[in-house]
């Protein structure tokens, strides 16, 4: 049981109520979703308007809803549905979830940046169920409707709550973060997603320092200590810098990867490993081992926890290809930044004598678009051994790699050329990366030429 409507009552004192000690089991918004006693939220979004779908979602488990108070009430809602009228559902929604919040009084994890964050959430909640019971952001649930979900569904009993947030605009952290109140809130990067919207790298980082607002003063922030546009905040108190440059509180060195894992030290003293591969991981990997250490867990078990990680699908996972070749399936989503961690880790392997890069296009980079494609294509070079790239914007990667640097060079114009020059590749020596932003859709390009077991 999460609540009861007499509970919900309090919140909201507009209301007709048939069952005062109702329990409420599950929150949800999609009336196609089977659940047991759930309270229907039915937002209203620019093309669709949930109230329409209220029936459905009584058949389907409803037994409470939120409604709209200026909206009729249809006939057919059964007379033994409890109802709750608001100025507005996704606002009540909101103040439902800081009101459990509150309730719960669980830690809070907040975590932000403009790449890494959904794997620094996966580590953070790795390390930190090894000793707490914990509650964290499933899949992409991380904006103003998915975080208030994510918080709806967290367990009576949980002891750590550990919240993705995501933004393409100013404002929305904030309300994230005062939604949520951190008391551990973690900015990995400051990259060029969204800066179509935010204006330049300077107006991210103010976006991404919203999650400072709803943090209290004795709340801890983790950054990114070797970002350039974050170095004013190092001698600040209840701030802690990591990365590789000396001068952070907390520095990484002797960086060592290989196929499936990597392995560094902190501050010249303690080993870890973590299955990921590159050095960028060591860096979320660090994040969530700085978590664990505030939240007293014992090195040893963050040490352990860290090598039994689960990731999020689609982010550098390795599939065995046709022919004996490894595919890295990278294409859940893109930035310069990430495209570039991702290439440098593919030129580090030294497992393979054939290392290809299937690059696609990067979104929402605005004006930015062509410059950002050609710095990305700066950085293939040797031991690359070919680079294939698709999209408007993804030819501006190929026309920046020159000749001269021995790597073969193809810009693909549709999808079906793009795989005639994987195909040439496809071999036991051979590894290949598909990266590119989500709408590039390149999941349907790996189904192409991964070897699929036959039943």
């Amino acid at each position: 049981m999460l609540f009861t409507n007499k509970w919900l009552s309090v919140i909201f004192n507009n209301h007709k109520i048939i069952k005062e000690n109702n329990e409420i089991k599950k929150v949800f918004i999609d009336s196609r979703e089977e659940v047991e006693q759930g309270l229907f939220v039915p937002i209203v979004g620019e093309r669709f308007d949930g109230h329409d779908f209220a029936i459905q979602a009584i058949k389907n488990g409803a037994v409470s809803l939120l409604w709209d108070k200026e909206k009729e009430v249809p006939e057919e809602i059964p007379n033994d549905i409890s109802i709750f009228f608001v100025e507005d559902t996704t606002l009540a929604l909101q103040e439902l979830a800081k009101a459990y919040k509150n309730e719960i009084q669980a830690k809070v994890i907040g975590i932000t940046g403009s790449n890494g964050k959904t794997t620094t959430k996966d580590l953070v909640a790795t390390v930190v169920s090894s000793t707490y019971r914990t509650h964290f952001t499933d899949g992409n649930f991380n904006n103003h409707i998915g975080l208030p979900l994510t918080i709806l569904d967290m367990p009576r009993d949980t002891e750590v709550l550990v919240l993705e947030m995501g933004m393409s605009a100013f404002g929305e952290i904030e309300l994230l973060s005062k939604l949520a109140n951190p008391n551990i809130s973690i900015i990995t990067n400051i990259g060029e997603s969204h800066i179509e919207f935010l204006g330049s790298k300077e107006g991210i980082k103010e976006a991404k320092l919203e999650i400072r607002s709803g943090m209290s003063g004795e709340g801890q922030l983790i950054i990114d200590g070797d970002e350039k546009l974050l170095f004013d905040l190092k001698d600040e108190e209840n701030v802690i810098s990591c990365g590789f440059l000396s001068n952070n509180d907390v520095n990484i060195k002797e960086v060592k990867t290989d196929l499936e894992k990597t392995s560094f030290q902190l501050n010249g003293k303690e080993q870890y490993t973590v299955s990921l591969i590159g050095d960028h991981h060591a860096k979320n990997a660090s994040f969530a081992i700085l978590v664990g250490r505030l939240l007293q867990i014992d090195e040893a078990v963050i040490v352990k926890s860290l090598q039994n990680l689960k990731l999020s699908g689609m982010r550098f996972e390795f599939l065995q290809g046709k022919n004996g070749a490894t595919i890295v399936n990278d294409a859940y989503n893109a930035s310069p930044t990430s495209m570039i961690g991702a290439i440098d880790t593919i030129r580090s392997l030294t497992s393979f004598k054939n290392k290809i890069l299937v690059l696609g296009d990067i979104f929402e980079l605005g004006s930015f678009g062509e410059q950002f494609h050609r710095e990305i294509g700066d950085h293939v070079k040797r031991p690359i051994t070919a680079l294939i790239t698709y999209g408007d914007l993804a030819r501006y990667i190929s026309s920046e790699v020159s000749d001269g640097e021995g790597v073969a060079v193809f810009h693909a114009d549709s999808r079906d050329e793009l795989l005639v020059h994987v195909e040439e590749y496809l071999n036991e020596d051979t590894i290949i990366l598909f990266k590119a932003s989500r709408g590039m859709e390149f999941e349907q390009l790996i189904e192409q030429v991964i070897d699929i077991p036959k039943l």
